[in-house]
């Protein structure tokens, strides 16, 4: 098993920053796959950005040069740095990980809300 834990959502208005963090615990030796989802009232789950073992990234088109993901191997974490938030960015981001055998865990979900 892996316990995820979220934090550094928040309120921010818009054009601001936030960056969110996810710290992995447990059976974390096999982990390939780090990245972050969210999911906007009456909205499907969407992939934001991820980012695998080896460093290759992936983005949502929509947050393609505002959001940048990384990862801190040795700490077993994944961070989201978002700048240049706009209100369509509100919405539950959950950190996802994907392991080698395909076992996928989810964090509980941070809120990030954006003014205008």
């Amino acid at each position: 098993q892996v316990q995820l834990v979220e934090s550094g959502g928040g309120l921010v208005q818009a054009g601001g920053s936030l960056r969110l963090s996810c710290a992995a615990s447990g059976s974390t030796f096999d982990i390939n796959t780090m990245g972050w989802y969210r999911q906007a009232p009456g909205n499907q789950r969407e992939l934001v950005a991820d980012i695998s073992s080896g460093g290759r990234t992936n983005y949502l088109d929509s947050v393609k040069g505002r959001f940048t993901i990384s990862r801190d191997n040795a700490k077993n974490t994944v961070y989201l740095q978002m700048n240049n938030l706009k209100p369509e960015d509100t919405a539950v981001y959950y950190c996802n990980v994907v392991k080698f055998g395909r076992r996928s865990f989810w964090g509980q979900g941070t809120q990030v809300t954006v003014s205008s």
